[in-house]
């Protein structure tokens, strides 16, 4: 192939690529006008859901279907997805009062659904229905019918779907979102559902990693520095913090400190004459990620974790975030 001829078929796949990208786009501005009462009313029902959302669908739409429930589940909507062929074959018993229904047909006219469909109504389940098509004999079943626009399908054939897969998908990540700021669900919450990989390690918190209780060295400000070394060598972190009477931080001791105030009465000196007053400090509730550049902005190796008043709940080195895969 000629270097003319090249440039030539990538000039079409591109065109091709923007077209197709182009239609999708249109077909989600068109979804996005079109929401209303009906998007308000299918996320009461998956607001007040007692026990899961049952996403189903077929083919493309069950595709889809799976990404959505696994969507919703890693966000705080208990979901699940169940293949139609499967339910009529015995996983019906997976659907349960409490439960509501999410079913997606392009057409509404499935036939695989129409054991679920059945089943809800017999039930009294709730269905929410997402499809193309109204009327259409799941729209015409459903409690909530959530009807996509009729755009063109990005398939220039208008067979394989593709801007109507495009505009579930991100009506899907639509509802997961909008029940997730219902909910106030937090970062931390979503930690608990993501444990693993670098999403989990990136949703550390200080009181993760930080070491409590007997391991923070601590001494009173009229402490001798003979038993202050004593601890900071007894605990291991290379450093000691100061607490007064009430228990709050009001100084820590570091080699640095040892060092600048060696001398032949330094034994006999105390805590409150050597520390440094005022030291850097974390809260339990900040990221590690965030304590990370902290640290690393401060040029300290540790630091002590406060809460309001300034009391050590715990001791953080570098090394603990970075062990931790945090970077």
């Amino acid at each position: 192939m000629t270097a003319l001829a090249e440039n030539t078929a990538l000039s079409a796949d591109l065109a091709s690529a923007r077209r197709t990208l182009r239609l999708e786009i249109a077909g989600i501005e068109a979804l996005s006008a079109s929401l209303g009462g009906p998007f308000a009313a299918a996320l009461d029902l998956f607001a007040a859901v007692e026990g899961r959302v049952v996403v189903t669908g077929m083919g493309k739409s069950g595709h889809v279907a799976r990404k959505i429930a696994a969507t919703l589940a890693s966000t705080g909507t208990p979901a699940i997805f169940v293949h139609p062929a499967e339910a009529s074959h015995g996983d019906l018993g997976m659907i349960a009062r409490g439960d509501v229904v999410l079913a997606l047909s392009n057409s509404g006219e499935t036939p695989e659904l129409a054991d679920i469909v059945a089943y809800a109504s017999r039930f009294a389940i709730p269905l929410v229905a997402m499809t193309r098509r109204r009327p259409s004999a799941l729209a015409d079943a459903a409690d909530v019918a959530l009807v996509l626009p009729d755009t063109q399908e990005a398939c220039p054939l208008g067979l394989a779907p593709t801007t109507s897969t495009t505009q579930m998908l991100a009506l899907g990540d639509a509802i997961a979102v909008a029940l997730l700021e219902r909910r106030g669900f937090s970062d931390a919450d979503f930690r608990v559902f993501h444990p693993g990989g670098k999403l989990g390690r990136r949703l550390l918190r200080v009181a993760d990693l930080m070491h409590v209780g007997d391991e923070i060295p601590l001494c009173a400000p009229d402490s001798r520095m003979a038993e202050a070394i004593l601890v900071m060598s007894a605990k291991t972190f290379g450093i000691v913090g100061v607490v007064d009477g009430t228990g709050s931080l009001v100084g820590v001791i570091t080699d640095g400190d040892l060092r600048r105030n060696m001398g032949p009465d330094f034994l006999s000196q105390s805590a409150r004459q050597v520390m440094t007053r005022t030291p850097r400090v974390m809260t339990p509730d900040a990221l590690a990620a965030e304590a990370l550049g902290y640290m690393n902005e401060s040029k300290i190796y540790c630091v002590f974790v406060v809460d309001g008043q300034r009391r050590p709940v715990g001791i953080l080195r570098i090394h603990d975030i970075l062990r931790a895969g945090v970077v």
